[in-house]
């Protein structure tokens, strides 16, 4: 299983932002895909998770209203569309595999990571 992160870039606060996470290997996965972000000098926290079968979702509390996570599963990509962005949410952002749980342990496969940079 390998997962690529991409989308990244900088934006002002109140622009939006798309990341993608491509997953190869998807067949094997049984549960879902995780958003993380992490900020310098800061520990890896929860963003958004989905769920490959039913495309259950949740969201960090800071995120909702804002972020929306989907995914399409012909194309075996997650989507993570972020509007009213706030300079706060500045991070890297990785994309994990095979939960959808808000904990980073819960997560057997990451990508790369891909850089958000929100401007005031």
């Amino acid at each position: 299983v390998q997962l690529q992160a991409s989308g990244g870039g900088s934006a002002q606060a109140g622009g939006s932002l798309r990341l993608s996470c491509l997953v190869s290997g998807r067949a094997s996965l049984k549960n879902g895909v995780g958003w993380f972000r992490q900020a310098p000098g800061k520990e890896r926290e929860f963003v958004a998770a989905i769920s490959w079968s039913d495309g259950n979702t949740r969201y960090e509390d800071s995120v909702k209203g804002r972020f929306t996570i989907s995914r399409d599963n012909a194309k075996n990509t997650v989507y993570l569309q972020m509007n009213s962005l706030k300079v706060e949410d500045t991070a890297v952002y990785y994309c994990g595999a095979d939960s959808q749980l808000p904990a980073v342990i819960r997560y057997d496969y990451w990508g790369q990571g891909t850089q958000v940079t929100v401007s005031s």
